[in-house]
């Protein structure tokens, strides 16, 4: 996976949870809505979510006040549940989420290309920030 700036980014995260209980938190719009944003000045009013191969995604996210928001969207390319999603943002960049078993424990590991209109370090944060809102709407739910 290369973007044209040749750059990937690794974020990841490690949650005390059974890996069936990862899967459909990370894939159930019902729960997508809850954890898929940056800051908690954002929020994900809408999702919709078809995980199979050739399925489409698009994750609404806004800004609370109304002042800014965006439809994250794409294709999924590969799909094994519980192990990995393969997919296609609709800017073209390639993203791979592994979920590593490791006992009553899963990292989950985003690799995705970088795109050029912002820091590597300013998307590293940002994904990694949605991550960290993953692992602790999960953890609540348990």
């Amino acid at each position: 996976m290369e973007s044209e700036n040749n750059t990937t980014i690794v974020v990841e995260t490690t949650v005390a949870a059974a890996i069936d209980k990862v899967w459909d938190c990370w894939t159930n719009t019902e729960h997508i809505i809850h954890w898929n944003f940056a800051s908690p000045e954002w929020c994900c009013p809408k999702a919709e979510n078809d995980v199979v191969p050739n399925g489409e995604f698009s994750w609404r996210m806004e800004a609370k006040d109304g002042s800014m928001g965006f439809d994250f969207t794409g294709t999924y390319k590969k799909v094994v549940k519980n192990q990995y999603i393969t997919y296609m943002i609709s800017d073209g960049r390639g993203v791979r989420v592994d979920f590593l078993k490791n006992g009553d424990q899963v990292t989950v590991r985003e690799t995705f290309e970088a795109e050029g209109s912002h820091s590597d370090e300013q998307q590293r944060a940002g994904w990694q920030a949605i991550l960290d809102n993953f692992k602790n709407y999960l953890e609540s739910q348990i």
